[in-house]
């Protein structure tokens, strides 16, 4: 038997929402896979892919050849971080049982209404978290590599 986690994320939609960010951090400039795999330490075959998808719903446009890359379709401010998850994973459901199946036999879940509580609290961030709200994640960009300011 597995237990589904509290909140389980996968793999390639984490890479989404790494990589929306880190390119809304780099807005005005072309990011290669290349330049985010080494940052994310993915594969670049896995990173082509989420990228893909991210390109077939509009979310970031990319330009073939040497000089080439991706950035974001449209502003990091008018992209939600539900929109990317979704982008990858299809619209967000609620968990509604721990173990994948109602199998309490009352009208209560042993956690009462912790699972509520926390699909709510997930959508809500997701939802009202803009891409260009996270930004200072990866620091200050310049020549494509990340720097943290110091400010002592």
């Amino acid at each position: 038997m597995v237990m589904a986690n509290l909140l389980k994320i996968s793999e390639a939609a984490s890479l989404a929402l790494h990589t929306m960010v880190y390119l809304a951090a780099n807005d005005g400039r072309l990011v290669t896979t290349h330049e985010i795999g080494e940052l994310l330490r993915v594969s670049e075959a896995h990173l082509a892919k989420v990228l893909q998808r991210l390109a077939r719903v509009r979310l970031v446009d990319s330009t073939r050849g040497p000089k080439g890359g991706f950035c974001l379709a449209k502003a990091g401010d008018d992209i939600s971080l539900l929109e990317v998850y979704e982008a990858i994973e299809g619209p967000l459901q609620d968990s509604v049982c721990l173990l994948g199946k109602p199998v309490c036999q009352g009208d209560k879940c042993i956690l009462g209404d912790l699972l509520e509580t926390v699909n709510q609290l997930a959508r809500e961030y997701l939802a009202g978290t803009t891409l260009s709200d996270l930004t200072d994640v990866y620091g200050r960009i310049q020549d494509g590599k990340a720097q943290k300011d110091n400010q002592d």
